[in-house]
């Protein structure tokens, strides 16, 4: 996608041809800085960190990860440690799983010579494929817009809720849940998109935003309590939310609140679609609410806001009464039930046993991850 004119990933190599460049999206969207990873430690605590997050992203960062690790050392303990040390970063997007089990099986054969271009290029192809994935995402969710869209009076624009940021900035590019959206604001449908702040982060507000007005998308931050009350008055069309993980069922994993919106969606009859490339498919695992790991993230994400001050610069200030505590789940799982239906990269289906065993019979059949 495009910042100031210019296209950008969200990953790519230094001009050295090894370290990995990353946006900081811990800056965003007050600074657009970026960082050079030199290292498996650095890769890991960029995940850690959330200077990079989405569960595509995590992958691809998670994979070039091991690269920088055999880059210095390609040994078998050493491929093994780099694939503990990042798999361990966070635990509820399963895209970091599936890319180092990936990872694994394109270097534990080969001796460690070989090792180090067969790892840039495996992650390399990752991201690559990440990127066709999400343009396909986007091609088979734009005709859902584009039916809302016919219905409407001529100008009038698709209203579309989003949670969280599913965007370009949480893949290598397009996005999930947002690809739909440029697709159809390219093809000049008129798209209207209401943003969830999405509290404790606000990857809403800050990234979401951020993105779909350097793309040109009109868009309208609102309170994650705000959409309940939309859909009630009818202003809100569809939701379009991504995914950290989907069961073979096809409950789903998203950033805390998408549950909410699920419920008022349900309740005032308005489309809930989650899109999600098949990497975020969990094939071993039925139960969301049971398997899914729920990641805890510290509590000061909320007790504090960073923001920008009168003056320029960027500051943290303390929101949460003093001597309070804070309980800070990052995800919550919206069951099958409640999702109208899943946007892939091959189509839209069901969110069901059977939806995603149509559309994915190879995958299905395993009865894993990969």
């Amino acid at each position: 996608m495009k910042i100031n004119g210019q296209h950008y990933r969200t990953i790519w190599l230094a001009q050295d041809g090894w370290r990995v460049v990353v946006i900081d999206q811990t800056r965003l969207p007050f600074r657009f800085e970026t960082v050079a990873l030199g290292s498996a430690e650095q890769a890991a605590d960029a995940i850690r960190s959330m200077v990079v997050r989405g569960a595509p992203l995590i992958g691809a960062t998670a994979a070039y990860g091991v690269a920088l690790a055999m880059r210095a050392d390609a040994s078998d303990a050493a491929l093994e440690a780099a694939l503990a040390l990042l798999g361990a970063t966070r635990p509820t997007a399963v895209n970091l799983r599936w890319a180092l089990a990936r990872m694994r099986g394109a270097l534990a054969s080969l001796p460690a010579t070989a090792r180090v271009g067969a790892a840039y290029a495996e992650a390399a192809a990752i991201c690559d494929e990440d990127v066709a994935l999400c343009r396909a995402i986007g091609e088979h969710g734009l005709p859902l817009i584009a039916e809302i869209a016919a219905r409407k009076p001529v100008g009038e624009p698709v209203n579309i809720l989003t949670h969280c940021n599913a965007g370009w900035l949480a893949t290598v590019d397009w996005g999930t849940a947002l690809a739909p959206i440029y697709l159809a604001h390219d093809a000049g449908i008129p798209i209207h998109v209401w943003v969830d702040e999405t509290r404790p982060r606000n990857q809403g507000a800050a990234l979401t935003a951020y993105e779909l007005g350097s793309h040109g998308v009109p868009n309208t931050v609102i309170v994650d309590n705000a959409g309940g009350h939309l859909m009630q008055h009818g202003q809100v069309d569809l939701v379009i939310v991504g995914t950290d993980r989907t069961t073979a069922a096809g409950d789903v994993a998203n950033k805390i609140g998408t549950y909410l919106k699920a419920l008022a969606a349900h309740d005032n009859g308005v489309p809930f679609y989650v899109a999600l490339p098949s990497p975020t498919i969990d094939w071993s695992i039925s139960d969301g609410l049971a398997d899914i790991p729920i990641e805890e993230r510290a509590a000061r994400e909320v007790t504090h806001l960073s923001g920008l001050a009168d003056d320029g610069e960027v500051r943290s200030v303390r929101v949460v009464a003093p001597g309070s505590g804070a309980a800070n789940p990052a995800f919550d799982v919206t069951p099958a039930r409640l999702v109208t239906k899943l946007i892939t990269e091959r189509g839209v289906c069901a969110a069901s046993v059977e939806g995603l065993a149509q559309l994915f019979p190879d995958l299905a059949s395993r009865g894993t991850v990969v």
